[in-house]
């Protein structure tokens, strides 16, 4: 596994070369060009639903000439395999129950338990947990460490009491929602999640079905791209 990115160290470099592809769009659009490309150095011109692009500061006309690692996310069917995937969903961030931007009172808590990198790590009632490998959810700043070349995928639990959910969510496009004794935060290269009841999932700002059991696994440097 790529060594995480540390704190002060310099991020990408001068592109090798011209890209091998170019792709115009939102985050899934780009999850499904480095799906189909892998290896491929990319040229991302994206659309204003791009929270990637949000973190990255990439604007729409994708001129830039610095080759930066950017990690992914996979979402595993599998909740016994631990070795590195071979595909991408999400270059983003992947929510389990209701998005804290969308976070109301009516909301009900579930059990819910996660593992980060084989441990326990909560266990108890909540309504949500977000995997993060950026920074932004509609352009809310949900996850304000999040880097999405660091080497980790940021984890939060919301099990806030009905009487929080507005007040954080006005704190949302600040990033000042957190740190709060009703969200639990962490960081993991892997992290498993089951649920009492099957709750929504949403990739990349995508519904994506319902489920009780999710293992999201950190894919690093999974796509080159010039920012």
């Amino acid at each position: 596994m790529t060594r995480p990115l540390r704190h002060g160290e310099p991020w990408g470099h001068a592109a090798s070369g011209p890209p091998d592809v170019e792709v115009a769009g939102d985050d899934g659009e780009l999850v499904a060009v480095a799906a189909s490309h892998p290896g491929a150095l990319v040229r991302y011109r994206p659309s204003p639903r791009s929270d990637l692009a949000r973190a990255l500061g990439l604007g729409p006309d994708g001129a830039g000439t610095t080759e930066v690692a950017i990690d992914a996310l996979a979402i595993d069917p599998d909740e016994d395999a631990v070795d590195a995937v071979d595909a991408i969903d999400a270059v983003n961030v992947v929510v389990l129950g209701p998005p804290p931007d969308r976070l109301r009172w009516t909301a009900r808590a579930s059990y819910i338990t996660v593992r980060v990198d084989g441990r326990a790590w909560f266990s108890g009632r909540a309504t949500t947990v977000v995997v993060a490998n950026g920074q932004f959810l509609r352009g809310t700043d949900i996850v304000p460490r999040g880097h999405p070349g660091d080497g980790w995928a940021e984890v939060q639990v919301y099990a806030l009491a009905r009487r929080a959910r507005r007040g954080m969510r006005h704190r949302l496009p600040t990033g000042t929602h957190v740190p709060h004794p009703g969200v639990r935060s962490g960081r993991a290269h892997r992290v498993e999640v089951a649920v009492g009841r099957p709750l929504p999932v949403e990739v990349d700002g995508r519904p994506q079905g319902r489920t009780s059991r999710l293992v999201v696994m950190l894919v690093p440097a999974a796509i080159r791209l010039l920012v």
